[in-house]
């Protein structure tokens, strides 16, 4: 039976629970994980806006929050 079958008869806590133990495995060796390039661009972009001051910060309580009411 394929994985997509059988991730599909899991109940969501089965599914978290896997994906917790997959990062587990995955993120035990650091040094094997590579992001790919197009990160490191998109980090410098980001630290540009910062530094340019094109980009505001609000605190974590805030973000939550308008997450939430956006997705209400």
């Amino acid at each position: 039976m394929s994985i997509e079958l059988e991730i599909e008869k899991m109940t969501l806590e089965e599914k978290l629970r896997a994906m917790e133990a997959l990062w587990a495995n995955l993120s035990r060796n650091e040094q094997d994980l590579q992001s790919p390039a197009w990160h490191e661009q998109v980090l410098d972009e980001r630290e540009q806006r910062v530094k340019s001051g094109q980009e505001q910060f609000v605190s974590w309580e805030d973000a939550k929050r308008e997450l939430r009411d956006r997705l209400a």
